[in-house]
């Protein structure tokens, strides 16, 4: 008797990892966008064609710095950037993670959160990774975030490259890490929005802390060699 026979269903084909959403529509909200890293981001998202809104903790901050990236960026304060976006990129420092993401419990509900903090030491011998209490930056946020979809990304990225407008292409992969797939399917194709970037599913948020740290690593190459290194997964 074949397993037809028997009336069991056939399995579905297994779904193809790069079938990723459209997620050309989505407003996107970077918490921390006055700052390298968040400016950086803001700029590659709408250059490529994104709605996005930077926030600051002061409104005109926000503004002064979406009005010097220009490409529709707009800016607000950061539980006004938090209501308004469809996902929120967290690129605040380390020192200030914690604090951000509870006064901003409420707004973030419900959310597609995208954690890129990178938590890093530094003393005399260089960059170096800390373990938060909770394991990992994202995992943080998780803990902070109960009501709110928390994915990791974006962790390896240059900000110089990013606000280089000379600069066409960004070389380089992006780990993204979360519970759902649907949520890091999401992350992931955003990522492919920007011209040169893949996103690459590299885990639960369990495994956030080492994609973190590495940040320490890529600052000692960078040292070295003079350069503004990322990363590429192989065979994929």
């Amino acid at each position: 008797m074949t397993t037809n026979d028997s009336g069991s269903a056939p399995k579905p084909p297994a779904k193809d990892p790069w079938d990723l959403p459209d997620v050309s529509g989505l407003t996107v909200g970077v918490l921390g966008g006055t700052g390298p890293q968040g400016r950086g981001l803001a700029y590659r998202f709408a250059r490529a064609g994104q709605k996005v809104v930077i926030g600051s903790r002061a409104a005109d901050r926000a503004e002064a710095a979406a009005a010097e990236l220009g490409h529709g960026v707009e800016g607000a304060d950061n539980a006004e950037c938090a209501r308004r976006s469809d996902i929120v990129i967290v690129a605040v420092p380390w020192d200030g993670h914690a604090q951000t993401l509870e006064s901003l419990r409420e707004e973030l509900a419900g959310k597609l959160v995208v954690d890129c903090v990178n938590p890093l030491g530094f003393d005399k011998k260089g960059a170096y990774a800390l373990k938060p209490e909770e394991g990992s930056a994202a995992e943080q946020a998780a803990a902070l975030l109960p009501d709110s979809r928390v994915t990791a990304a974006f962790h390896h990225l240059s900000a110089v490259l990013l606000q280089d407008e000379s600069i066409e292409e960004i070389d380089t992969d992006v780990m993204v890490l979360g519970e759902a797939r649907a949520d890091t399917d999401t992350v992931q194709a955003l990522a492919s929005r920007i011209p040169g970037m893949r996103g690459v599913f590299a885990g639960r948020l369990r495994n956030a802390h080492q994609v973190e740290s590495l940040v320490a690593n890529l600052i000692s190459v960078n040292r070295r060699y003079k350069a503004h290194a990322g990363l590429r997964t192989t065979d994929v």
